[in-house]
């Protein structure tokens, strides 16, 4: 997924853990209270008091001016950070709320990005997510035509995984793309090498270690046989590099939208 508007991101002034949480809203576009309250109990919050503490703290930022809510689709209100709250967060986009054309893609992300963080490996390992919006922060350059994953999972060198060191590319795919068009974001990203926002001569430079050591896809029903076609046509020994997996099932479940909303 690509969101219109993002202009960059400079160093943000938040510190509290509901600061924290307000960053993870941020970086997501925004999400919907139930996903906030899976959130703060991945934090330590007991579950019986995870919805009702998510109430509380969108009541706060709101109050704060930090955030606003409001129904956008089915199912629960969706929340998002404003621009004071962006501001705080280090994050200066044209986009504030999140469009509706792409609140199902947010959705399921998030969903994805919430259930990673609830691994036992993800946990121990000291884990980290680099969400899209920081990746086309630190591109600079909408326009600019490069694809750009819908997370990076960044694994500490040293944290006693077989996978210690590597970066991941989190791809999210909701509806069927052709299987040429999925190979070529699969052959780009296994072959580069640079930073976004790098000269365009050193995004995939031959004989340098590559930046993603995986792609990971969390694939709806109706993507997933075309992600196989496109790992399958890629071959080895690049294939052996992505991971294919079923979608969480609470991320599908925002699929009737709400009278004017497009899905």
């Amino acid at each position: 997924m690509t969101a219109p508007g993002i202009a960059g991101r400079r160093d943000g002034t938040l510190a509290g853990p509901d600061d924290e949480v307000l960053a993870f809203v941020a970086d997501m576009f925004g999400l919907q209270l139930d996903q906030l309250a899976a959130l703060l109990a991945n934090r330590g919050e007991p579950s019986g008091s995870a919805a009702g503490r998510a109430r509380e703290v969108v009541a706060g930022w709101r109050a704060a001016g930090y955030a606003d809510s409001e129904e956008l689709s089915v199912g629960q209100p969706w929340v998002w950070a404003s621009r004071q709250g962006l501001d705080a967060c280090g994050f200066r986009p044209r986009l504030v709320r999140p469009p509706a054309r792409l609140l199902r893609h947010i959705h399921a992300v998030t969903d994805v990005r919430l259930a990673l963080e609830r691994t036992s490996a993800y946990r121990e390992g000291g884990a980290s997510w680099s969400p899209e919006r920081q990746i086309l922060a630190r591109l600079g350059t909408p326009a600019r035509e490069e694809h750009v994953p819908d997370g990076e999972v960044r694994w500490p060198a040293g944290c006693g995984l077989p996978w210690a060191g590597q970066t991941w590319a989190v791809e999210v795919e909701l509806s069927r793309k052709s299987t040429e068009r999925t190979a070529r974001i699969m052959r780009e990203a296994l072959a580069r090498t640079g930073d976004y926002g790098c000269p365009p001569a050193s995004i995939a430079v031959p004989g340098q270690p590559p930046r993603y050591a995986r792609l990971v896809y969390a694939c709806s029903p109706s993507a997933v046989r075309t992600v196989l076609s496109a790992r399958a046509e890629l071959g080895s020994p690049m294939s052996a590099h992505i991971d294919v997996h079923d979608l969480p099932e609470q991320a599908l479940r925002l699929n009737t939208p709400k009278r004017g909303w497009q899905s």
